[in-house]
């Protein structure tokens, strides 16, 4: 008998963030900057700790999966609405996962804010993300999911927001939140499906029920109906495209980076973004079952990884490129539960956790040393100032795109290969976006490295510019912060102008680009055998063996997989793309920069169409937002004053004042006026009742 997992563990990892995060927040004054820091650092770590000893437990004792109550809050008509935790390996993976990033994240923070008057609130807000993460991936029921699923968006809207002085920054906090409000309306109505036909919001109900659910029919009208289970689903996947940033419900992830860089690295990494890709694999049971679902998210995956990679080739902020790069790989995921390929999602969104938490702060890295500078055209020749940052983030671009041996090798080319072996609908379409998708990846990310350290040292020539200046806030009780601001603002053009060289980062910073440089190399071929091929998640995934694509990659590719798969992708079509696009960046953007100028001026319209990113944008703020404005006016004129307050309120009080005023008026006061109309009154009661008689 293999033994459980301890649930007083399972119980401390989420808490102890939750704790910290609580204790930083509200007795942040008290506890000072180091003791903030401290605390929280101290409960991601241990709870980072706990999760690596979960997986251990799980290979190396092979532990039973744990799915119990922890909380009953209330059971209604016989639904019992409860905090459990399902951990299983899928969870497992994502809580070491997930903590390990966060806890790099946090010692790099150290680093990043120390000047930063919000310095606690900052380490609490990111301490309470993680706990509303983990909630997220350990749930056992949809109710808990859905209480994690909304708190991570509630803290990210803290975090984006969190310079709250800039208006760019509190319209991009509004724009994540809403949104992800849209999407959340879609999740929620497929939670509400779920309940309507299984009585239950536990996952083993729901489930268990998946076959049942998929024979029925869901009426939309008298006439029409669509199948029961395919409307669940894609209202799950709606919920999904909202967090992870899916055409079109993209748009708020590149204006996320106005917020700080570490929570730039912990949302695109680790946590929110992958929220909904790791929903749509813990729902496997339920998808299956619905190829109409799967191929809708097959075709959503795949115009996002190709379409959104190229808006990266335009920017030249070296964080939104870093943004586009996760939306774009975001895409890859998708695609891959399109295909039934769940472990090469997951596969992917652990790799990517690593490799673009190394790339967002590496970009944090050099946004310190260029005194908070983030245009990549005031940058260059920046390697020999920041070896160490220069580096590390070679080696999260060598991931990013692919290279053999890298992580991002075996998750990337594992989820091509699925999907060109899929015979579901819109695999072909999927297929050809991926696989440009490798080319443009290529060309963006050697364009980012190229840019800012090779080439010519651009930031002097940017350093002799005129100051601009800082824009000024409406909130006056943030008076001294925007003062500060100021002067950092004009001591770092002050610095420029004098022309004092980028220097490298403190060791708080750099340490975390070192270790997540490791995993960025190794942890895919030392992994992908077991996750992929070798039964890890067991049953914590379900595939139907008609679509079990990943099984079939396993029988073509001997072993050792991991040698005979990098060195079969040498001769594969997606190793030349790679190679096409760092050879493109290489010519246009450090050998012949010119030429780059020349064929923007040639592609002039598509190079528009690009800058103005498909004008999603632009309709979401001049069409829809503007007639979202005119019908809620309308309900609030039409409906609110004139029906409820105008007829309904005020109506009622004007009718029986007016009736009132009527009545007053025979109310004379004299005696004789009364007496008159009682015989008026009898004159007529008798005249009525002689009528009656004769009649």
């Amino acid at each position: 008998m293999h033994p459980g997992l301890n649930p007083h563990v399972l119980l401390a990892i989420p808490l102890l963030p939750l704790v910290a995060g609580v204790i930083a927040g509200l007795f942040g004054r008290v506890i000072g900057r180091a003791g903030a820091h401290t605390i929280t650092i101290a409960g991601v770590a241990i709870s980072c700790a706990l999760s690596v000893y979960v997986v251990d437990q799980m290979l190396s004792a092979h532990a039973r999966p744990y799915d119990g109550t922890v909380y009953d809050w209330m059971v209604s008509d016989g639904v019992r609405i409860q905090v459990g935790f399902l951990v299983d390996r899928l969870t497992a993976l994502m809580m070491a996962t997930v903590t390990f990033v966060s806890l790099c994240v946090h010692v790099y923070t150290i680093g990043y804010m120390r000047d930063d008057p919000g310095y606690q609130r900052f380490f609490a807000y990111i301490s309470l993300f993680t706990f509303s993460m983990l909630m997220l991936v350990m749930a056992n029921n949809f109710m808990q999911l859905f209480f994690g699923w909304e708190a991570v968006g509630v803290v990210s809207y803290l975090l984006i927001g969190f310079w709250y002085t800039r208006p760019s920054a509190t319209f991009a906090a509004l724009k994540a939140f809403l949104v992800n409000r849209v999407g959340d309306f879609g999740f929620i109505l497929g939670i509400a499906g779920v309940l309507y036909y299984t009585g239950s919001l536990d996952y083993k109900d729901a489930f268990a029920a998946a076959p049942h659910i998929a024979a029925q029919s869901f009426p939309l009208t008298a006439l029409h109906s669509v199948p029961a289970l395919t409307l669940i689903c894609v209202c799950l996947f709606v919920g999904a495209m909202g967090k992870s940033a899916q055409v079109p419900l993209h748009v708020w992830l590149p204006d996320s980076m106005e917020g700080p860089t570490p929570i730039s690295a912990l949302i695109h990494a680790a946590t929110m973004v992958t929220a909904g890709i790791f929903m749509v694999a813990r729902m496997s049971p339920l998808f299956e079952y619905s190829d109409t679902a799967l191929s809708a998210v097959m075709v959503i995956g795949g115009t996002t990884a190709f379409f959104m990679g190229l808006l990266g080739v335009v920017n030249n902020d070296i964080k939104r490129v870093i943004a586009y790069s996760t939306l774009s790989q975001l895409g890859y995921m998708t695609v891959a539960l399109g295909a039934s390929a769940y472990p090469g999602a997951i596969f992917h969104l652990m790799t990517h956790a690593f490799f673009k938490a190394l790339l967002f702060l590496a970009a944090g890295s050099v946004i310190i040393g260029m005194h908070h500078e983030q245009d990549m055209r005031k940058m260059g020749g920046l390697g020999k100032y920041m070896p160490w940052t220069a580096v590390t983030c070679w080696i999260g671009a060598l991931a990013l795109i692919g290279t053999p041996f890298f992580s991002g090798f075996y998750s990337k080319d594992a989820i091509i290969e699925a999907v060109q072996h899929s015979e579901r609908w819109g695999h072909q379409y999927a297929f050809w976006c991926v696989l440009g998708g490798v080319y443009v990846t290529a060309l963006y990310t050697f364009r980012m490295l190229f840019l800012t350290f090779h080439g010519r040292e651009r930031f002097r020539e940017a350093g002799t510019r005129a100051i601009p200046a800082v824009e000024t806030t409406s909130f006056e009780h943030d008076a001294e912060v925007h003062l500060e601001a100021q002067a950092v603002h004009a001591e770092e053009h002050h610095h420029r102008a004098e022309g004092h060289a980028p220097h490298e980062s403190p060791w708080v910073v750099v340490g975390p680009l070192v270790a997540l440089a490791i995993p960025s190399i190794a942890i895919g071929a030392v992994t992908v055998n077991p996750i992929l091929f070798g039964g890890y998640f067991g049953s914590s995934i379900f595939v139907l063996p008609a679509h079990n694509v990943i099984a079939e990659i396993g029988r073509e590719v001997p072993q050792p997989f991991w040698l005979n798969f990098a060195v079969q992708a040498l001769s594969q079509p997606t190793f030349w793309f790679a190679l096409a696009g760092v050879i493109t960046a290489w010519v246009f953007f450090l050998w012949r920069p010119s030429w780059a100028d020349t064929a923007a001026r040639a592609l002039a319209p598509l190079r528009a169409l690009l800058v103005n990113k498909f004008y999603f944008d632009w309709v979401n703020e001049h069409v829809i937002a503007p007639a979202a404005r005119r019908f809620g006016t309308g309900l609030w004129r039409g409906g609110d004053q004139a029906v409820i307050d105008g007829a309904l309120v005020n109506g009622t009080a004007a009718t029986i004042g007016r009736f009132g005023g009527l009545v007053r008026l025979v109310q004379s006061g004299f005696l004789y006026s009364y007496a008159f109309w009682m015989i008026i009154g009898l004159a007529v009661l008798i005249g009525w009742f002689v009528l009656r008689t004769l009649g």
